[in-house]
Parts: structure tokens; sequence; C-alpha cells
């Protein structure tokens, strides 16, 4: 004789859900941070212009050759030679600290901190890659290269400022590549393979 009485649950009020989410996406948006990936800092050439093609003449003394064969084989001027090889080449060819004559020119400038100094602006390291050549040797050139021109900035940077290249101001670090700037060519694939 009694009737049970069912009980309805209560819907549940979704409308501010929308609202939360939104804004827990914005709170961590905000308070995230963005890597960013560093690569090399190369400058890729500008775009070929087929109506002005001009040829620089650059002395043989002033450039470096870097080959690397498929086999992933590197020479420099034609011999072969080895990562760390490389890295003290380069270093000892841009700094050319005894006016060799087989080594890179040097011309005076004014450079802010330094003043009227000798800088090794007319040298150019020259690479090129075959198609074939594995992106591990690559970059593993790419790198001993940048490690001789770090080398000889931090060695300035020691004895003009007393601190290394890492530690120095920009304005410190700008004045320093203005003496060794890095001049690195690189060939087109397609001409080192013999593709025209």
């Amino acid at each position: 004789m009694f009737r049970r009485r069912r009980k309805e649950v209560p819907g549940l009020n979704t409308t501010s859900t929308a609202d939360i989410s939104f804004m827990l996406l914005i709170f961590f948006l905000v308070t995230s941070s963005m890597n960013t990936d560093k690569g090399l800092p190369r400058q890729l050439p500008p775009p070929e212009d087929t109506n002005e093609e001009q040829e620089v003449e650059i002395k043989k003394r002033n450039v470096l050759e870097l080959e690397l064969d498929a086999d992933d084989r590197l020479t420099l001027n034609g011999e072969p030679a080895d990562y760390q090889e490389l890295t003290q080449r380069v270093a000892d060819f841009v700094a050319n600290k005894g006016n060799d004559p087989s080594l890179p020119e040097k011309s005076e400038r004014e450079v802010h901190l330094f003043g009227r100094v000798k800088v090794s602006d007319r040298h150019v390291i020259k690479i090129q890659a075959d198609r074939n050549t594995t992106y591990n040797a690559y970059f593993e050139m790419q790198n001993a290269i940048v490690r001789g021109y770090y080398r000889l900035r931090n060695e300035l940077a020691h004895s003009r400022f007393g601190c290394s290249y890492a530690a120095c101001s920009q304005e410190q670090r700008d004045a320093i590549a203005l003496v060794y700037p890095q001049r690195i060519s690189e060939m087109k694939l397609s001409e080192v393979s013999g593709e025209r």
C-alpha cells in the first residue's frame, strides 16, 4: 500500500565548464616557457639574379678549401684531415699571427674598444660537401670550424678584457667578432657533385 517514491537525480550544471577550461588554457599558455631551437648561425646566399652574375677574385692565400666526400672523408686543401686538426688549422689560418705570406692578408681598421688594429677580414673558408655526405659528418665539420673561431675569440677576450668570450658583454663580443669575422662560403651541392 505504500508507494515508493522514485528520487530523481538533479542534472549537473555544466554551463561554467567551458569558461573554466578556457581560463586554464590561458593560464598554462601564459606561465609555460616556449623553448626556441638554436642552429648554426649561417647566412643563406641571396636569391640568384639571372641578369647579373658577378665574379669576385680572391687570392689563393686567402682561401682555405674544405671538402667532404660521399664517404665522409674530410680533406683540407687537398690533404686528408681530421676534425681536431681542422679546428687548429682554422684558428691558425684565420689568425695568421706571424704574417705568413702563405696565410690570409689582414687589413688595418678602426674597431670600437680596440682602436686601430689588424683585422682578419679577407680570409674565406670554402666548403664543398658532396650530396651523399651524412648530416653527422657535415655538422661535425661545421662544429670544428666554429670551435676554431671560438678559440681565437676566446684568446682575444682573455688578453683584452680579462674574461672568456662567453662572459663578455654584447658590445665586447661584437668588437671581437669584427677582429675575427666568420667568413664561410659553401658551394652548391649540384656544383660539387658534377651536375651543371
